[in-house]
Parts: structure tokens; sequence; C-alpha cells
């Protein structure tokens, strides 16, 4: 598939972005298309899954037949195998009449199951059958029935995982296993963040008549450091929300875009393990665990520390006691001078906020002020550093 085909298939698909396995992704959607292989697609949720099926079916011979969707996640267990193979009038309280499931709705077509880890392990049975010779049974029914139907399912979970907690069935995994296509998560497609922000800031703008948004150079490198969990639909909700508070209606004459700051983009990125160190823990209730990236944070912070006491107390010895050899530990920078740790005094009553403060500007200052190399240093995020810089301004 040349680069203009696959800018082509972007295009009618409103793909946006240039990575190498989103690349890859859908180049293996078009080349499994004419089969009727199943397909396993994975990734993170919000990552656009639901794009790969539409591509699939319309790039088959099943292109005129039709294309349903079902999250089977939102099914209750009770009602999900009348809901896939149709039931029986009186099969249960509530069947007023025969209703054809989803199975039989899709039959010569495509039938994409989303969210398939959530399937209770009944269901999981029923579709392994349908899967492996197109016979299915409606509830309260006793005849069997036919269908062919490509199936094509998708997962935000691992199911190797829930295949070893016997939650999910070895040989439906396999069998839907075919072929497997991964949709990489956003913070994996580093390049395409600031290239999907432009594109749903713009459509929103167009849409509500307001004027465009765009970011300085900084607050670009913001928008990059963000982990972005909820993926492309995360971002699609904050940029229009950007859009909608940071905009107004468009006025003769005024300027139809406008550029934010990476001060102004700051309050709208998510509040996520905000601060360097965790806050003391309540005396009562129960309080969720400390993140991995506090934990590590805060051993660096008392590790600092008490290197630094252990310093100053080899040098309170030496003063006493003339004739004795100082024991400075092996970790201590030796190579300071005695007037630079004069200046130095063990820590009293040292506030949080104050121990962040203090960790931010020696990273600063170790890396010359590069904000980022500081916070891949401390284990932090851009955000959090460009936010502890507008506080202290604002402080002063």
């Amino acid at each position: 598939m040349d680069s203009q085909e696959l800018q082509r298939l972007k295009n009618k698909y409103d793909i946006i972005g240039n990575d190498a396995e989103l690349n890859h992704a859908l180049e293996t959607a078009v080349a499994v298309a004419p089969t009727d292989l199943t397909v396993l697609i994975t990734g993170e949720s919000g990552v656009g899954k639901e794009v790969i099926p539409q591509i699939i079916h319309q790039h088959s011979l099943r292109k005129t037949g039709k294309y349903l969707a079902v999250n089977c996640g939102a099914i209750p267990e009770g009602t999900i195998n009348a809901e896939l193979f149709g039931h029986e009038k009186g099969a249960f309280t509530g069947a007023i009449a025969d209703r054809k499931g989803y199975f039989e709705e899709a039959d010569g077509g495509t039938l994409f199951l989303d969210e398939i880890g959530e399937l209770p392990k009944e269901t999981q049975s029923m579709l392994l059958r349908v899967l492996q010779s197109g016979e299915f049974i409606k509830v309260g029914s006793s005849k069997v029935q036919k269908t062919d139907v490509r199936v094509i399912t998708a997962t935000n979970i691992k199911l190797r995982t829930a295949m070893e907690r016997g939650k999910f069935r070895e040989d439906l995994y396999y069998r839907l296993n075919a072929v497997q296509i991964m949709m990489p998560a956003l913070r994996e497609r580093k390049d395409d963040i600031y290239l999907l922000f432009r594109k749903f800031s713009s459509d929103f703008a167009e849409k509500y008549k307001l004027r465009k948004i765009s970011l300085a150079i900084e607050a670009i490198s913001l928008l990059k450091a963000y982990r972005w969990p909820g993926n492309v639909r995360q971002l699609k909700n904050v940029a229009e929300t950007i859009t909608a508070l940071e905009s107004s209606q468009s006025l003769p004459g005024a300027s139809d875009r406008i550029e934010l700051s990476a001060d102004k983009l700051a309050p709208y990125i998510p509040n996520e393990r905000d601060e360097l160190l965790p806050m003391p823990a309540p005396t009562t209730g129960g309080g969720a665990p400390f993140g991995e990236d506090e934990k590590r944070v805060f051993i660096k912070a008392l590790v600092d520390l008490k290197q630094e006491v252990d310093i100053l107390k080899a040098k309170v010895d030496t003063l006493s006691s003339p004739t004795s050899t100082p024991q400075i530990p092996q970790s201590a920078p030796a190579q300071r001078d005695d007037a630079e740790w004069q200046e130095q005094k063990a820590p009293e009553n040292i506030s949080i906020k104050k121990a962040n403060d203090v960790l931010i500007q020696r990273a600063l200052e170790k890396h010359g002020g590069n904000i980022k190399e500081a916070a891949e240093e401390l284990g932090i995020s851009e955000r959090t550093i460009y936010r502890r810089l507008a506080q202290k301004k604002k402080s002063k």
C-alpha cells in the first residue's frame, strides 16, 4: 500500500496521524479484508479501535451486506444471549414476540463485537460454536439455525491474563486471534498529538463560529508530555473545552486565531499526580496508596536529605575532633568545597512544598534550565514543573 493510497484511506475515515504503528494497523486491516479470517483488535480505551472493522468491512466481499457493531460490555449478562442469538416468544418474562439476534441480522455481512472480554462464560461457549460451525440456537428454542457472518472483535483488556485467571476460554481466544491488529496508545504517537488537537479544535471552532486555537512551542511540549490515559477520545474533549472557553464569537476585524502559551494551557490538562511528594496521610479514613512516581521521588528526596545530614554531621565531627578522620559517605558529591557546605544547614521541619521546589530548582540548574530533562530526571511531567514555576512567579 503506497503512501497516496494510505492517505486516501485516512481521508475517507477521518483518521489523523502519521505514526508508523498506526499506519501498520491500517495496512493490515486492508490486507486481511478480502478474507474471512477473524480479527482481534487490541488497544486501550479511546484509541479508535472502532474504525478498523469499518475499514475491513468496506474492503471485503461482504461490503454489500450488513455491518453491525455491538458493545458486549454494555449489555446486561441476563440478556446478552438473547441479544446476540435472538429469542422465541415466551422464552422469558418480557419476550412478547420472536426476535432476531445480531448473528441472524448480520447474515452475509460483518459483525463487530467490542469489549469481547466482558462476555460471560456461557456466552463464550455459544460464540465458539457459531465461529466453528456457523450454528446457533435462539434462547427458548431447540432449533439449530445457520448464519454466515464475518466476526471481528476488540478488547481493551489483556485476554491472555483473563484466560489465565479462568475468565476467558482458551479455545475461544485462539479462535478469535487469527489476525491481531494493535492500535497504539496516544502517548506512543507523540508527533500526532498536536495534529489531532488542531483538527478537533478547528472542527469545533468552525461548527460554533469560534476563533481557532493554536499553541505556542512550549504549550505543544506540554501537550505531548501528558500521558493521555483516555487517548484520542480524551484529547478531543480537552481540545473542544479549550476552544469553547478560550475563544469567543468571531467579530468583524478580529483575528480568527488565538495562540495559547504553556501557562494558559496548563489548567486544562487533567490534574493527575500533581505533587512531587505525596501529602501527609490522613490520621483517619482509608486514603489511596501512593503512586509509583510519588514513591520514587519521595525516596529520592529522603536519600538526598540524608546525604546532606550525614555530610554535615561528618563536618561537625571533624571540627570537634581535629585528629579524627571524617567519614564522608561515598555517594556524597566530593567535589564541593568547605565554603559551599558551610552554607548548608540540616533541615528542620521541612515542608513538602518546599522540598518539591528545592528538587525542581536543583534539577533545572543541573540541566541548564531544560524543563524536559529536569522532568525526566525527577520522574514527573513537564506540566508539573510549569505549574510550580507559575505558582512561584505569582507568589513573588
